[in-house]
């Protein structure tokens, strides 16, 4: 039986709502219809039409070796014969937990969960408790999944809509969340003032990719240090994005600074369903069952995303795995700022490690303020004659995209020979 994205597209919106499972694969940032993916292997995607796509997406991050790795696969296989999941203890936990002690000094405990949303929501939860204070502050374009608490001025999708702020979030619950600017650190200092012993932690992606890829400003992280260890709030990095992409130490291995808890997902599942918290024992003890903060989940260490993770960390743990990653990404970006100066348009990009971001603006963006401060018309142009030529882009210009260590040499002169014609069709 033939079919086609529209097809399908068309059959999805009659029982998915919007016919997705996750609001920004709807296009509707970009317009135009999504691609429904038939199959993935190496750096390639080939939707149910058959076109290939040189992939830019990596399943939003995880498939940081490629799609279909012969070793991820052989250990989720072997996996599975043993049994999808026991809602009991395995010791591929064990062994995937010792991994992230090993690799972050202040983490001692690890609780893992099924998602990164479910891990940015219990780590407040457990800040909350462990302080006994209510408030928190995130930052302006900041995304830590769709927990109440953290869908107040939200990245990422959110973004991608026009709506920053979701419907459906109490006023009373939203209250206790605290806004400030990120790279700004008079805004965290101005909050702290105005609400003094209040302030549970202060929750940021130290290298976020929700509201495209923004490097952090020189003292920023630091400042943030600083100002939680003064006023007794907890400092918690969430690198569900950053962890394991930028560097195998994650962002704080790039900027040297160590939060009180970090959130991790993604990568640490290959692929799987899988997000986790990390922290010292004194701060995760509080946890249940051992303290008085409640957390549990059915699928919680499935044996499936634990042996998915642990051979993805295998083969990035390789030496000079990083170097060569952040090296090659950035043959990419140059070659795509070259083709920016040459179209004579507004355009950049820039990248750390296995993650980049490119902008319809002359220079990378340092804030929200700046993400937004991008040629939004250019860019759905833009992105439909690179999805034409090949080339799958996250369908938003708010979204970082990730390399590969799979993505050849002809797989970078092909995307960069597409973002020249592109950027030339629309200047």
């Amino acid at each position: 039986m033939t079919t086609s994205n529209e097809l399908e597209f068309a059959r999805a919106r009659k029982v998915l709502v919007g016919g997705v499972n996750s609001a920004v694969r709807a296009f509707r940032a970009v317009g135009g219809t999504p691609r429904f993916i038939a199959r993935a292997e190496g750096a390639y995607m080939w939707d149910v039409e058959g076109k290939r796509y040189i992939d830019y997406l990596g399943s939003w991050g995880p498939m940081i070796a490629g799609h279909s790795h012969p070793h991820v696969i052989e250990a989720v296989q072997q996996a599975a014969v043993r049994g999808l999941s026991y809602g009991a203890p395995n010791v591929m936990e064990s062994e995937l937990a010792e991994r992230l002690c090993a690799l972050f000094p202040q983490v001692e405990r690890v609780r893992f969960t099924s998602s990164g949303t479910e891990a940015a929501m219990s780590a407040i939860r457990l800040a909350r408790g462990y302080t006994k204070r209510d408030r928190i502050i995130k930052f302006e374009g900041c995304y830590h999944g769709t927990a109440d608490s953290l869908l107040v001025k939200a990245g990422s999708g959110a973004l991608a809509f026009g709506t920053p702020s979701s419907a459906g979030v109490p006023a009373d619950l939203a209250q206790h969340t605290l806004v400030a600017q990120y790279n700004d650190l008079a805004s965290v200092e101005a909050l702290f003032a105005a609400h003094p012993d209040s302030v549970a932690c202060v929750m940021v992606e130290p290298m976020p990719g929700n509201m495209n890829l923004i490097r952090p400003a020189p003292g920023f992280l630091e400042g943030l240090r600083t100002l939680c260890t003064r006023h007794g709030a907890l400092l918690i990095f969430d690198e569900v994005m950053s962890g394991f992409r930028v560097a195998l130490g994650g962002a704080q291995e790039v900027v040297g600074i160590q939060p009180d808890m970090s959130a991790f997902g993604k990568v640490i599942g290959g692929g799987m369903p899988v997000g986790a918290i990390g922290g010292p024992a004194a701060i995760m003890e509080m946890m249940a069952p051992l303290g008085p903060v409640y957390q549990a989940g059915t699928l919680s260490g499935n044996p499936i995303a634990m042996a998915a993770g642990l051979a993805t960390l295998d083969l990035i743990s390789a030496p000079g795995f990083f170097a060569t990653l952040h090296a090659r990404c950035g043959q990419l970006v140059d070659g795509l700022n070259a083709a920016g100066r040459e179209a004579g348009v507004p355009f950049s990009a820039q990248h750390q490690g296995g993650m980049a971001g490119l902008y319809f603006r002359a220079t990378p963006p340092s804030s929200f303020a700046e993400a937004q401060q991008q040629d939004l018309d250019r860019f759905k142009r833009f992105y439909h004659l690179m999805l034409e030529a090949g080339v799958y882009l996250p369908p938003s210009p708010v979204e970082a995209f990730f390399f590969s260590s799979v993505h050849s040499d002809d797989d970078i002169a092909h995307t960069v020979a597409a973002a020249r014609r592109s950027l030339a069709a629309v200047a």
